[in-house]
């Protein structure tokens, strides 16, 4: 009969001892031998009518191991489950927890020693109704409002032709072939296509542009041309290469210069900028306009309150941690092995993620916060309505939904991600109804200049 004791090695850390006797595991080991003898394939003897002997004589051992280290794996759970015991990950045999030998011709008592960590008891004293924190509403400036008009004036813009690349505004259209130090290309060489503003290039190629035509060509290096830090933007954007030699030469040849036109502010404008709705003046477009930059800058703040909220909460919530045991399974639990460095790197970000997720549960637990499928659903049909630009009014008039829901539901992925969104969402709803958040009107200066919420309640 199996025995199990239990005793503390360090915070939250326990040690977990499984006494087999030789009845908790030889009559599963004989069992599954016969199982095995009806399977096997083994050239003399045809399927099923193996004998149980020669079955233990070439593969015994490995089955005896097996069905040993099953058998205290399930004594383990059993004791976990009917004790309550609340642990992190799996119990892991430790370093000198297995016996010294598995034998199956000296069947006998055998001890396996676990490892466990303990999930602590904890109480979240900042939702005591007394902590207070800013939920920021951005004032959408008229100045905000003209520098946006204007990004998208130029964003509908046309280019159109220029003589000489003589302004950092202008479109440098370029082509890139790999050659030699003497810009002798290859014959076959795919040549790279490019435009890119001149104010956006490394400055020692702005350099060598300027004054320059088109058909006029040069010789480069990116790696010669680019600072340490423009190097890797000019090699993905300009030369969609992320990951190419930067000592590669190549011959780069002008194109075409042209210099952007803004679109007039009228109708077609509008239009383009709002396609769903019928605007005619500029002043309604303003409106729309400031109406839209409102409701993004509505998402940043409630992103940011969130973020707030999210690291008030990890920062004062006193936690006890079984790091020790939490370490290891970093480096043996995963996949792939970890070095005592690259745990130490990662254990920082480890510890604060789990310390959300443990106050995150314990918050959706204790309120009963649920979202139904019927929620997830209905979540993923406004986002797609949203997408196609179609009203709510629209939505049950689409033949099609129906059938693209029916689709979604079966995705794994999408349902999840989205189930978990709205949970978190209803959690931070919750949040801020037992936090003193206070809305406070700051400018779009003021609003980029505020602290990462990390930062500042980082304490420790």
């Amino acid at each position: 009969m199996a025995t199990v004791t239990r005793e503390n090695i360090g915070t939250l850390h326990d040690k977990v001892i499984v006494k087999l006797s030789k009845e908790d595991y030889y009559p599963s080991f004989e069992q599954s031998l016969k199982r095995y003898a009806k399977t096997a394939n083994i050239p003399g003897f045809r399927k099923g009518m193996v004998p149980t002997g020669m079955v233990k004589k070439m593969y015994g051992q490995s089955i005896f191991s097996d069905e040993v280290i099953r058998a205290a794996g399930s004594k383990i759970e059993d004791y976990l489950r009917d004790e309550k015991v609340h642990i992190f990950a799996q119990p892991m045999i430790m370093r000198d927890g297995l016996p010294s030998k598995l034998d199956m011709n000296n069947a006998e008592e055998m001890n396996f020693s676990f490892e466990i960590g303990l999930k602590p008891d904890f109480e979240i004293k900042a939702l005591n109704g007394k902590t207070k924190l800013d939920k920021y509403k951005v004032s959408i400036s008229d100045k905000v409002l003209d520098d946006e008009i204007e990004r998208l004036q130029r964003r509908f813009g046309e280019a159109v032709p220029a003589e000489t690349a003589d302004d950092k505004e202008h479109i440098i259209y370029t082509k890139f072939e790999a050659c030699d130090s003497e810009g002798n290309v290859a014959e076959g060489t795919e040549p790279i296509q490019d435009a890119e503003l001149m104010a956006k290039l490394p400055v020692k190629l702005q350099d060598m542009i300027n004054g320059k035509k088109a058909d006029d060509s040069f010789v480069i290096q990116p790696k010669e041309v680019c600072t340490e830090e423009e190097l890797p933007v000019f090699m993905k954007d300009s030369m969609k290469q992320e990951g190419g030699d930067p000592e590669q030469h190549y011959k780069m040849t002008i194109t075409k210069v042209g210099t952007l036109k803004p679109h007039d502010l009228n109708e077609e404008l509008f239009s383009q900028v709002f396609p769903n709705a019928e605007v005619k003046d500029v002043e309604a477009f303003r409106e729309l306009l400031r109406s839209e930059l409102g409701k993004e800058y509505d998402r940043m703040t409630k992103e940011r309150l969130q973020n707030e909220m999210y690291e008030l909460l990890v920062h004062s919530t006193d936690i006890n941690l079984p790091v020790g045991f939490l370490k290891r399974w970093m480096q043996e639990g995963g996949d792939q092995p970890k070095t005592d460095v690259q745990v130490e790197q990662e254990f920082p970000s480890f510890d604060h993620q789990l310390r959300w997720t443990l106050i995150s549960d314990k918050l959706i637990i204790d309120n009963n916060i649920e979202v139904s499928r019927d929620e997830v659903l209905d979540s993923i049909k406004g986002q797609v309505a949203a997408y196609f630009g179609m009203g709510a009014e629209n939505v049950e008039e689409t033949p099609w939904m129906d059938e693209y829901l029916a689709k979604v539901s079966k995705d794994e992925k999408t349902m999840d991600e989205t189930y978990r969104r709205l949970l978190y969402d209803k959690l931070f709803d919750y949040l801020e109804t037992e936090l003193k958040v206070k809305e406070k009107e700051v400018t779009e200066e003021e609003f980029f200049k505020l602290p990462n919420p990390h930062d500042a309640h980082h304490h420790h």
